[in-house]
């Protein structure tokens, strides 16, 4: 087991970037954006719980967005739909806890996922770090962070999140819970697939 903290660093500061060269011929904006609805549909994620307290009480939500973004200073990243009732409070909070899935804990996903309940109604799958955060008990892998910037994209928030804390127990066969299209799904050793010999 390993419960790792780093200190804290400058604001991690978000950089927009265009770039201008070819361009494709244009495309109806309806038809991209099923396109891309229908492409991220089949495209598998890992799943995570994202927790925070702004102060009046804890929140959190299922995100299948997170994703690593540099390792030194440590720093992820994840969306944040503005039509989840946890967003407010997330983006109100200075600090976070991302919590990362396996399959045991399918139960966890689909209780973070659904609208209209109390997420934090069972106390016995939750408790506070010694920093106040709410973290979920049976999560092997957390990581507590700062969130350092976010960029509003219509109507979604991309957060960036500066680790300071981390615990990450044995892996060892626990399989990833993953989310593709609109459906739970886990990896295995059987899924598999060998490199092609170059």
């Amino acid at each position: 087991m390993s419960n790792a903290a780093v200190e804290n660093k400058p604001d991690i500061q978000f950089t927009r970037t265009m770039n201008f060269g070819d361009t494709m011929p244009a495309t109806n904006p309806t038809d991209v954006a099923q396109d891309l609805k229908n492409a991220f549909r089949n495209h598998p994620a890992g799943v995570a719980v994202v927790t925070a307290d702004p102060g009046d009480g804890p929140v959190g939500l299922t995100a299948t967005s997170v994703s690593s973004v540099s390792m030194d200073p440590p720093v992820i990243a994840f969306s944040l739909s503005a039509v989840s009732s946890a967003t407010p409070g997330i983006r109100n909070s200075e600090h976070v806890v991302v919590h990362l899935l396996s399959k045991e804990q399918i139960e966890i996903a689909q209780l973070f996922a659904t609208s209209g309940i109390d997420r934090f109604a069972d106390t016995s799958l939750w408790g506070r770090l010694s920093t106040g955060e709410p973290y979920l008990r049976d999560a092997h892998v957390w990581m507590r962070g700062r969130i350092t910037g976010t960029i509003d994209v219509n109507g979604s928030t991309l957060a960036a999140v500066e680790i300071v804390e981390s615990q990450c127990t044995s892996t060892h066969g626990r399989v990833p819970l993953v989310y593709c299209n609109r459906t739970w799904h886990q990896l295995s050793e059987t899924s598999t697939v060998n490199e092609v010999e170059k």
